[in-house]
């Protein structure tokens, strides 16, 4: 039988370094978090060869004093917790007090610093046996050469110059973002790459994610029961196409963990294309007594103690931001200071009153369903009338492609008003409309704003008694074996959505009421596509896990559809439900419903003004 030994000091040391320093980049990022627990407000990064022929990094922090200097090179060995309880409560970003000790067992390391009243610097090399005096104005530095010098099996696992710089570069810029107080540099080779002065997290966010990614985001705020969420979620169109640019962060230290990004999801399921990623830069921070941040070396993984609290807490706050109606998030635009560093999104830029007509789209579309929204001016299109009384004229000039309206006037119910959408004035190729507003041209897709509007309240269903339309002629259409056999087993569902119906032959199914938002789509193949819906997933599964899906299949068949020609009271009363509606920037499946186009941005078409 083998003999139990106890294994070497520098063994043990180069163990824990296989899971602390898998890269430079692991370096750089323990480097980087003692500058910040030593209160730094200037941080200066050096690298040589993607980090690994050499890892500089200063400080301007409270430096360490002589005697300690060596006992800061040993396994084990911290100034950042001393008890159990200090460890359920780490308010630090290092606490393991391995990291010096495990890069020094793989690596050549110095250490240089200068304490705070102490007359002279003092360097520390790992190996000797004492310090020696060195100069320096104030902090630290810490340098780290030929990364796995002394293990050539590990160092043969590094990849290129490049790609370790990146993860360096990535690995600073996390570190960077959580401290938008703080100053930093980035240098490789000698080239200055990254250099960030000290600002708020709206400039930080803007210069290392991007202008961008500030111009598309709704700012997320919101605190409960000892918690606070606070950043930025990007809207749907700036979705990307990896998670590069997912940036989650507790008590200030990035995490990945599995429940947080579970919540993120839920928060963009429904306005999200699947095969796309959300972008956010978020940060969560509650007591550290309610996050265990001791699961792993690496210290990217967090346990939460109130777990499922923790995932309600940041589902609702995302969801809650991003469904802000298109009108509020103007209004809170209007009252928000800009910031020239980062420019305002278009869909946050534009105006909006707290008083605005009620336009009914859906009565507007539907005539029949009785009177509602604004009575049309003669005056609204001259030459032409009123919308209604000269319909055959708007839908004449409409077959040419484009329903113009020149110089068309407001209502005067909204005289003087601005909108956050304008008002309408075309319609192009029966898909669009074109609007006005006070910063320009309006692009709005009608089918898949509408689609949003009618998913937004289909969403009421389910949580009450559906209003509903019966029909004056039952629609009635043929349906396979297994479609009739499904409308039998789920009345009970039909009933809740709102439909009523019933065989009317061997093969025939008839529906004699509609839910009301859907009473204009075309039953037959709205119910078609419900049926495949149920047929494929069980009524229970339907209702629950596949509400939201089975609503976005209603909508999207009862949506107004392509070439459709509206006249201007229903492009208007659009645009004020769009205004008014929830997640309204785009449809169900991701894609933006609008688009604004400046008049600079109209202007440098046409090459004015030069």
């Amino acid at each position: 039988m083998p003999e139990i030994r106890k294994l070497p000091e520098l063994l043990i040391n180069q163990i824990a370094a296989g899971e602390v320093v898998e890269r430079p980049a692991s370096v750089l990022k323990e480097l980087l978090e003692n500058c910040l627990d030593a209160g730094s407000r200037a941080i200066e990064v050096q690298l040589q060869q993607g980090g690994v022929k050499q890892i500089r990094v200063s400080d301007d922090g409270c430096g360490i004093a002589q005697e300690q200097l060596a006992l800061a090179l040993e396994r084990h060995a911290t100034s950042k917790i001393a008890s159990l309880d200090d460890l359920e409560r780490v308010a630090t970003m290092g606490f393991r007090g391995e990291a010096l000790a495990s890069i020094a067992s793989v690596a050549r390391v110095s250490l240089t610093s200068r304490a705070q009243g102490a007359p002279h610097a003092w360097r520390m090399i790992a190996g000797d046996a004492s310090p020696s005096p060195a100069a320096l104005n104030s902090g630290t530095v810490v340098e780290v050469a030929d990364l796995y010098w002394n293990v050539p099996a590990r160092r043969k696992f590094l990849k290129s110059e490049g790609t370790e710089f990146g993860h360096c570069d990535d690995a600073f810029r996390r570190v960077a973002l959580a401290h938008p107080n703080v100053a930093f540099q980035l240098q490789h080779n000698g080239r200055v790459s990254l250099r960030l002065s000290p600002g708020d997290l709206t400039r930080r966010c803007g210069e290392i994610l991007g202008e961008e990614f500030i111009a598309n985001v709704r700012e997320v705020s919101a605190e409960a029961g000892g918690l606070r969420l606070s950043g930025f979620a990007a809207l749907p169109a700036y979705a990307r196409a990896t998670r590069d640019a997912q940036y989650f962060f507790v008590n200030g230290r990035f995490v990945r963990d599995k429940l947080i990004q579970h919540a993120l999801r839920e928060a963009y399921a429904d306005i999200l294309h699947g095969a796309r990623f959300p972008a956010f830069a978020l940060f969560l921070d509650l007591d550290p007594a309610g996050v265990d941040v001791n699961v792993h070396p690496a210290k990217t993984e967090v346990r939460f103690r109130e777990a499922r609290g923790i995932h309600q807490f940041v589902f609702h706050a995302v969801s809650r931001a991003l469904a802000v109606p298109i009108g509020a998030a103007a209004a809170v635009a209007e009252r928000a200071p800009s910031s020239p560093q980062a420019p305002e999104p278009e869909q946050y830029r534009l105006a909006v009153h707290e008083t605005r007509p009620n336009y009914d789209f859906e009565r507007l579309l539907n005539p029949a369903s009785g009177s509602g929204g604004w009575t049309p001016p003669t005056s609204l299109v001259p030459g032409l009338g009123t919308g209604f009384e000269d319909r055959r004229n708007l839908q004449s000039v409409a077959s040419a492609g484009l329903a113009l309206a020149p110089q068309a006037k407001l209502p005067p119910a909204v005289a003087g008003e601005e909108a956050p959408l304008g008002y309408a004035v075309a319609q192009l190729h029966g898909v669009y409309v074109l609007a006005q507003n006070a910063h320009g041209l309006i692009l709005v897709d009608m089918h898949a704003a509408h689609e949003r509007i009618l998913y937004e309240k289909l969403k009421t269903v389910l949580d009450g008694a559906p209003s509903t339309q019966r029909l004056l002629i039952p629609a009635v259409f043929s349906a396979s074996a297994k479609e009739m056999a499904c409308a039998e087993t789920q009345v009970e569902v039909f009933d809740q959505l709102g439909f009523e119906i019933a065989p009317a032959g061997p093969s025939e199914l008839a529906v004699r009421s509609v839910p009301t938002l859907l009473a204009r789509a075309d039953i037959a193949t709205l119910l078609r596509a419900l049926l495949a819906e149920l047929l494929e997933y069980p009524a229970s599964d339907v209702i629950s896990a596949r509400r939201n899906e089975l609503l976005a299949t209603l909508a999207c068949h009862g949506a107004v559809r392509a070439n459709r020609s509206l006249t201007i009271p229903e492009m208007n009363a659009l645009l004020r439900e769009m205004e008014a509606t929830e997640r309204a920037d785009q449809c169900n499946h991701g894609r933006p419903t609008w688009v604004q186009l400046s008049m600079n941005e109209l202007d440098r078409l046409f090459m004015r003004g030069r």
